[in-house]
C-alpha cells in the first residue's frame, strides 16, 4: 500500500512539474468586426430557399468555439428543415418569421428567442414586409 501511495505521489509531482514547464498561453486579444467587413449575399441556409445577407463575425479567429451571426432573411427566404447537430440559439431582432420547431409553428418576432436543443429539428421562414433579422449563436470544435 505504501508504495501504491508512493507511486502516486511521485506521478502527481511529475505532472505538477510538467505544468510549470509549459509555455504560459498567448494574451487573450480582443477583435472587433462591422456588419460592412462580414456581409455576404447568401442562400437560405439548409436549402431553405431565397436570399438573404449573412454576418459572420469573427470567422477567421483561430481556435474559437462560439459561432456568432446576424442573418437578414429577405422576402420569402428561409431556413430549411433540418435536425440539430449542436445547441443554437436564435434571436429576433426585426422583422417577423414562422419556425417549425419540432412539428409546432411558433410565430417569431422582436425580442424572441429560441434554443434548439441538440437532436430537435426546426425551420425558419421570413414572413412580412421587411426583412427578418435575427443573430445566431452556437458552439463549435474550434478549426487550428
Amino acid at each position: 500500500m505504501k508504495r501504491i501511495v508512493y507511486a502516486l505521489a511521485l506521478m502527481l509531482a511529475g505532472a505538477g512539474l510538467h505544468a510549470l514547464a509549459q509555455p504560459a498561453p498567448e494574451p487573450g486579444g480582443t477583435f472587433v468586426e462591422t456588419d460592412t467587413q462580414v456581409a455576404k449575399d447568401e442562400p437560405g441556409t439548409h436549402n431553405g430557399g431565397g436570399m438573404t445577407v449573412g454576418y459572420s463575425f469573427f470567422s477567421k479567429v483561430p481556435n474559437l468555439k462560439l459561432v456568432f451571426r446576424k442573418r437578414a432573411f429577405k422576402p420569402g427566404s428561409g431556413v430549411g428543415l433540418h435536425t440539430q447537430k449542436e445547441d443554437e440559439i436564435y434571436y429576433v431582432l426585426s422583422g417577423r418569421g414562422q419556425m417549425t420547431l419540432d412539428g409546432k409553428t411558433v410565430d417569431v418576432t422582436p425580442g424572441t428567442a429560441v434554443l434548439t436543443r441538440t437532436g430537435s429539428s426546426h425551420s425558419l421562414k421570413q414572413v412580412g414586409d421587411e426583412d427578418l433579422v435575427v443573430l445566431i449563436n452556437y458552439e463549435i470544435q474550434p478549426k487550428r
